[in-house]
Protein backbone atom coordinates (compact mmCIF):
# COMPACT_ATOMS: atom_id res chain seq x y z
CA UNK A 1 0.00 0.00 0.00
CA UNK A 2 2.31 2.70 -1.27
CA UNK A 3 -0.14 5.55 -1.74
CA UNK A 4 -3.77 5.47 -0.62
CA UNK A 5 -6.10 7.41 -2.91
CA UNK A 6 -8.00 10.33 -1.41
CA UNK A 7 -10.90 12.55 -2.33
CA UNK A 8 -9.28 15.55 -4.02
CA UNK A 9 -12.27 17.84 -3.49
CA UNK A 10 -11.26 20.48 -0.95
CA UNK A 11 -13.45 20.86 2.11
CA UNK A 12 -12.19 24.39 2.59
CA UNK A 13 -9.88 26.83 0.86
CA UNK A 14 -6.31 25.96 1.85
CA UNK A 15 -3.81 28.75 2.08
CA UNK A 16 -1.87 28.63 -1.21
CA UNK A 17 1.66 27.34 -0.84
CA UNK A 18 1.26 26.52 2.84
CA UNK A 19 3.38 23.39 3.41
CA UNK A 20 2.23 20.57 5.64
CA UNK A 21 3.23 20.48 9.29
CA UNK A 22 5.54 17.49 9.84
CA UNK A 23 5.08 15.30 12.93
CA UNK A 24 7.81 12.72 13.53
CA UNK A 25 7.16 9.92 16.02
CA UNK A 26 10.54 8.59 17.09
CA UNK A 27 12.22 6.75 19.94
CA UNK A 28 15.26 4.48 19.84
CA UNK A 29 13.52 1.73 21.77
CA UNK A 30 11.07 -0.89 20.59
CA UNK A 31 7.74 -1.40 22.29
CA UNK A 32 7.26 2.21 23.38
CA UNK A 33 4.04 2.64 21.40
CA UNK A 34 5.31 4.62 18.41
CA UNK A 35 3.05 3.04 15.79
CA UNK A 36 -0.02 3.16 18.04
CA UNK A 37 0.72 6.83 18.64
CA UNK A 38 1.25 7.48 14.92
CA UNK A 39 -2.00 5.78 13.98
CA UNK A 40 -4.08 7.60 16.58
CA UNK A 41 -2.55 10.98 15.70
CA UNK A 42 -3.28 10.29 12.04
CA UNK A 43 -6.92 9.32 12.57
CA UNK A 44 -7.49 12.16 15.05
CA UNK A 45 -6.31 14.71 12.48
CA UNK A 46 -8.31 13.04 9.69
CA UNK A 47 -11.46 13.18 11.81
CA UNK A 48 -10.86 16.88 12.37
CA UNK A 49 -11.19 17.25 8.60
CA UNK A 50 -7.51 17.56 7.72
CA UNK A 51 -5.71 15.90 4.83
CA UNK A 52 -2.96 13.70 6.28
CA UNK A 53 0.03 11.90 4.78
CA UNK A 54 1.93 9.11 6.52
CA UNK A 55 5.41 7.68 6.00
CA UNK A 56 6.50 4.38 7.57
CA UNK A 57 10.28 4.10 8.02
CA UNK A 58 10.25 0.98 10.21
CA UNK A 59 11.50 -1.51 7.62
CA UNK A 60 11.72 -4.38 10.13
CA UNK A 61 8.15 -4.18 11.43
CA UNK A 62 6.03 -2.06 9.03
CA UNK A 63 3.50 -1.81 11.87
CA UNK A 64 1.89 1.42 10.67
CA UNK A 65 1.72 0.06 7.12
CA UNK A 66 0.04 -3.14 8.32
CA UNK A 67 -2.31 -1.09 10.50
CA UNK A 68 -3.44 0.93 7.49
CA UNK A 69 -3.63 -2.18 5.31
CA UNK A 70 -5.97 -3.74 7.89
CA UNK A 71 -8.01 -0.54 7.85
CA UNK A 72 -8.30 -0.65 4.05
CA UNK A 73 -9.45 -4.28 4.28
CA UNK A 74 -12.10 -3.33 6.85
CA UNK A 75 -13.33 -0.52 4.58
CA UNK A 76 -13.64 -2.88 1.63
CA UNK A 77 -15.10 -5.84 3.51
CA UNK A 78 -17.54 -3.94 5.73
CA UNK A 79 -18.33 -1.12 3.28
CA UNK A 80 -17.53 1.44 5.99
CA UNK A 81 -16.66 5.06 5.47
CA UNK A 82 -13.39 5.53 7.33
CA UNK A 83 -10.93 8.38 6.76
CA UNK A 84 -7.61 7.29 5.23
CA UNK A 85 -4.28 9.09 4.78
CA UNK A 86 -1.97 9.11 1.79
CA UNK A 87 0.52 6.48 2.85
CA UNK A 88 4.09 5.66 1.85
CA UNK A 89 6.52 3.11 3.25
CA UNK A 90 10.22 3.48 2.60
CA UNK A 91 12.83 0.74 3.00
CA UNK A 92 16.54 1.56 3.29
CA UNK A 93 18.63 1.54 0.14
CA UNK A 94 20.33 -1.71 -0.87
CA UNK A 95 23.31 0.07 -2.40
CA UNK A 96 26.50 -1.67 -1.17
CA UNK A 97 28.48 1.56 -0.76
CA UNK A 98 27.38 3.42 2.38
CA UNK A 99 27.65 6.95 0.99
CA UNK A 100 25.70 5.98 -2.13
CA UNK A 101 23.05 4.24 -0.02
CA UNK A 102 22.66 7.28 2.20
CA UNK A 103 22.41 9.62 -0.77
CA UNK A 104 19.69 7.41 -2.26
CA UNK A 105 17.83 7.20 1.07
CA UNK A 106 17.84 10.97 1.49
CA UNK A 107 16.77 11.63 -2.10
CA UNK A 108 13.85 9.18 -1.93
CA UNK A 109 12.70 10.43 1.46
CA UNK A 110 12.89 14.09 0.47
CA UNK A 111 11.00 13.39 -2.78
CA UNK A 112 8.15 11.70 -0.88
CA UNK A 113 8.06 14.40 1.78
CA UNK A 114 8.09 17.20 -0.80
CA UNK A 115 5.16 15.59 -2.61
CA UNK A 116 3.13 15.14 0.57
CA UNK A 117 3.84 18.62 1.92
CA UNK A 118 2.15 20.08 -1.13
CA UNK A 119 -0.90 17.81 -0.89
CA UNK A 120 -1.81 17.51 2.79
CA UNK A 121 -2.09 19.53 5.99
CA UNK A 122 -0.07 17.21 8.23
CA UNK A 123 2.53 14.52 7.61
CA UNK A 124 3.01 11.84 10.29
CA UNK A 125 6.28 9.90 10.09
CA UNK A 126 6.69 6.64 12.04
CA UNK A 127 10.36 5.83 12.69
CA UNK A 128 11.93 2.51 13.65
CA UNK A 129 12.91 1.80 17.25
CA UNK A 130 16.59 1.74 16.32
CA UNK A 131 19.11 4.26 15.06
CA UNK A 132 19.22 4.58 11.28
CA UNK A 133 20.26 7.16 8.73
CA UNK A 134 16.68 7.49 7.45
CA UNK A 135 15.40 8.14 10.97
CA UNK A 136 18.01 10.85 11.52
CA UNK A 137 17.09 12.56 8.26
CA UNK A 138 13.39 12.37 9.17
CA UNK A 139 14.05 13.91 12.59
CA UNK A 140 15.76 16.87 10.92
CA UNK A 141 12.53 17.64 9.03
CA UNK A 142 10.27 17.50 12.09
CA UNK A 143 8.22 20.52 13.06
CA UNK A 144 6.92 18.47 15.99
CA UNK A 145 8.82 15.49 17.39
CA UNK A 146 6.87 13.06 19.58
CA UNK A 147 8.89 10.57 21.64
CA UNK A 148 6.80 7.94 23.47
CA UNK A 149 8.52 6.65 26.61
CA UNK A 150 7.18 3.84 28.77
CA UNK A 151 6.47 5.11 32.27
CA UNK A 152 9.39 3.26 33.81
CA UNK A 153 12.87 4.20 34.99
CA UNK A 154 14.17 1.31 32.87
CA UNK A 155 13.05 3.19 29.75
CA UNK A 156 14.20 6.60 30.96
CA UNK A 157 17.61 5.95 29.40
CA UNK A 158 16.00 6.81 26.07
CA UNK A 159 16.03 10.46 27.18
CA UNK A 160 18.98 10.68 29.58
CA UNK A 161 21.18 8.76 31.98
CA UNK A 162 20.08 9.64 35.50
CA UNK A 163 22.05 9.43 38.75
CA UNK A 164 20.28 6.87 40.92
CA UNK A 165 21.13 8.72 44.14
CA UNK A 166 20.24 12.28 43.24
CA UNK A 167 17.77 11.81 40.39
CA UNK A 168 19.73 14.39 38.40
CA UNK A 169 20.93 13.95 34.84
CA UNK A 170 24.39 12.42 34.54
CA UNK A 171 24.48 12.92 30.78
CA UNK A 172 22.08 13.07 27.83
CA UNK A 173 21.26 9.81 26.07
CA UNK A 174 22.58 8.98 22.62
CA UNK A 175 19.08 9.64 21.31
CA UNK A 176 18.88 13.07 22.98
CA UNK A 177 22.24 13.95 21.44
CA UNK A 178 20.94 12.85 18.04
CA UNK A 179 17.88 15.09 18.46
CA UNK A 180 20.18 17.99 19.32
CA UNK A 181 22.22 17.31 16.16
CA UNK A 182 19.08 17.26 14.02
CA UNK A 183 17.85 20.47 15.61
CA UNK A 184 21.09 22.09 14.48
CA UNK A 185 20.73 20.55 11.01
CA UNK A 186 17.20 21.91 10.75
CA UNK A 187 18.25 25.40 11.85
CA UNK A 188 21.10 25.44 9.33
CA UNK A 189 18.90 24.19 6.49
CA UNK A 190 15.90 26.51 6.76
CA UNK A 191 16.09 28.36 10.07
CA UNK A 192 13.28 26.24 11.49
CA UNK A 193 12.97 24.69 14.93
CA UNK A 194 11.77 21.37 16.33
CA UNK A 195 9.19 21.26 19.11
CA UNK A 196 10.16 18.10 21.03
CA UNK A 197 7.47 16.41 23.12
CA UNK A 198 8.09 13.41 25.38
CA UNK A 199 4.89 11.50 26.11
CA UNK A 200 4.61 9.12 29.03
CA UNK A 201 3.10 5.93 27.70
CA UNK A 202 1.54 2.89 29.36
CA UNK A 203 0.65 4.91 32.42
CA UNK A 204 -0.62 2.97 35.39
CA UNK A 205 -4.00 3.95 36.75
CA UNK A 206 -2.57 3.68 40.27
CA UNK A 207 -1.00 6.71 41.96
CA UNK A 208 2.23 4.93 42.87
CA UNK A 209 5.34 6.60 44.27
CA UNK A 210 7.27 5.43 41.21
CA UNK A 211 4.82 7.30 38.97
CA UNK A 212 5.32 10.55 40.88
CA UNK A 213 9.12 10.16 40.96
CA UNK A 214 9.12 9.54 37.21
CA UNK A 215 7.15 12.74 36.65
CA UNK A 216 9.53 14.75 38.85
CA UNK A 217 12.62 13.45 37.06
CA UNK A 218 11.14 14.10 33.62
CA UNK A 219 10.22 17.66 34.60
CA UNK A 220 13.85 18.33 35.54
CA UNK A 221 15.12 16.68 32.36
CA UNK A 222 12.69 18.73 30.27
CA UNK A 223 14.34 21.94 31.44
CA UNK A 224 17.86 20.59 30.94
CA UNK A 225 17.45 18.91 27.56
CA UNK A 226 14.73 21.04 26.01
CA UNK A 227 11.49 19.14 25.57
CA UNK A 228 7.88 19.44 26.68
CA UNK A 229 5.88 16.72 28.38
CA UNK A 230 2.56 15.32 27.22
CA UNK A 231 0.20 12.69 28.60
CA UNK A 232 0.29 9.38 26.77
CA UNK A 233 -1.82 6.26 26.67
CA UNK A 234 -2.57 3.87 29.51
CA UNK A 235 -1.94 0.16 29.15
CA UNK A 236 -5.24 -0.77 27.53
CA UNK A 237 -5.93 -4.08 25.81
CA UNK A 238 -8.37 -2.34 23.46
CA UNK A 239 -5.52 -0.54 21.66
CA UNK A 240 -4.04 -3.90 20.64
CA UNK A 241 -7.40 -5.52 19.85
CA UNK A 242 -8.28 -2.84 17.29
CA UNK A 243 -5.06 -3.35 15.30
CA UNK A 244 -6.38 -6.32 13.31
CA UNK A 245 -9.27 -4.21 12.03
CA UNK A 246 -7.15 -1.13 11.48
CA UNK A 247 -9.38 0.83 13.84
CA UNK A 248 -8.58 3.36 16.55
CA UNK A 249 -10.34 4.49 19.68
CA UNK A 250 -11.76 7.42 17.73
CA UNK A 251 -13.50 5.02 15.32
CA UNK A 252 -15.26 3.19 18.15
CA UNK A 253 -17.83 5.96 18.53
CA UNK A 254 -18.87 5.89 14.88
CA UNK A 255 -21.89 3.57 14.51
CA UNK A 256 -20.90 2.66 10.97
CA UNK A 257 -17.29 1.97 11.90
CA UNK A 258 -17.89 -0.02 15.04
CA UNK A 259 -17.94 -3.83 15.09
CA UNK A 260 -21.25 -5.14 16.43
CA UNK A 261 -19.56 -6.98 19.29
CA UNK A 262 -17.66 -3.94 20.56
CA UNK A 263 -20.00 -1.32 21.96
CA UNK A 264 -18.27 1.60 23.66
CA UNK A 265 -17.66 1.17 27.37
CA UNK A 266 -16.34 3.55 30.00
CA UNK A 267 -12.81 2.30 29.29
CA UNK A 268 -13.30 3.31 25.65
CA UNK A 269 -14.42 6.79 26.69
CA UNK A 270 -11.35 7.12 28.91
CA UNK A 271 -9.06 5.96 26.10
CA UNK A 272 -10.62 8.46 23.69
CA UNK A 273 -9.99 11.22 26.20
CA UNK A 274 -6.32 10.19 26.32
CA UNK A 275 -6.06 10.65 22.55
CA UNK A 276 -7.73 14.06 22.74
CA UNK A 277 -5.47 15.12 25.61
CA UNK A 278 -2.41 14.22 23.53
CA UNK A 279 -3.64 16.23 20.53
CA UNK A 280 -4.26 19.24 22.77
CA UNK A 281 -0.84 18.92 24.41
CA UNK A 282 0.94 18.94 21.04
CA UNK A 283 -0.33 22.49 20.39
CA UNK A 284 -0.33 21.97 16.64
CA UNK A 285 -0.83 25.04 14.45
CA UNK A 286 -4.38 25.69 13.28
CA UNK A 287 -4.90 25.30 9.55
CA UNK A 288 -7.65 25.43 6.98
CA UNK A 289 -8.20 21.80 5.93
CA UNK A 290 -7.29 21.05 2.32
CA UNK A 291 -9.55 18.02 1.90
CA UNK A 292 -11.72 15.56 3.74
CA UNK A 293 -10.76 11.97 3.07
CA UNK A 294 -12.75 8.77 3.42
CA UNK A 295 -12.24 5.19 2.42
Amino acid sequence: MADTAVDSTPANDALPGEPAHVIVVGCEKGGSGKSTTSMHLTVALLRLGYAVGTIDLDARQWTLTRYLSNRATTIQREKRKLPMPRHFFLAPSEQPVRDEARAEDRARFEAILEKLRGLVDYVVIDCAGTDSYLARVAHSYADTLVTPVNDSFIDLDVVAHVDGQTGEMARPSVYAEMVWDQRKARAQRDGGSIDWIVMRNRLSTLEANNKKEMADVLQRLARRIGFRMAPGFSERVIFRELFLQGLTMLDMFDDKARPDAARPRMSHVAARQEVRALINALQLPERRPRARQTG
